[in-house]
């Protein structure tokens, strides 16, 4: 994973590589208590833009569900239709119901 900061003075590169893991035991108490609440905090945005997506993409997913289950109700109503269009003229249909086995001569 790849971190770009644009960062001013060296004492902002030197945080940020302790933010990284960078040189920790130099450290202070106090310094690394200070890493610990930033990285809480980062971590605390982080979940919190993951949950954000999460949902946006939950509702993004209900409404399409919304919109197969309205397409599924009006397609099941068509072939419904056709099926029913399709009984109503089969009485008029009229063929030939004589089968023939074996061969046939004419007379």
């Amino acid at each position: 994973m790849m971190i770009y900061c644009k960062l001013g003075g060296s004492m902002d590169s030197i945080f940020v590589g302790k933010l990284l893991g960078q040189d920790l035991g130099s450290s202070s108490l106090e310094e690394l208590q200070q890493i610990d609440s930033q990285l809480e905090r980062s971590l605390k945005n982080v979940r919190a833009r993951k949950t954000q997506l999460f949902k946006e993409e939950i509702e993004r997913l209900k409404a399409k569900e919304m919109l197969l289950l309205e397409e599924n109700a009006r397609l099941s109503q068509q072939r419904k239709e056709k099926k029913k269009g399709k009984k109503i003229n089969e009485p008029g249909i009229s063929f030939n119901s004589r089968v023939f086995f074996g061969l046939q001569f004419q007379r």
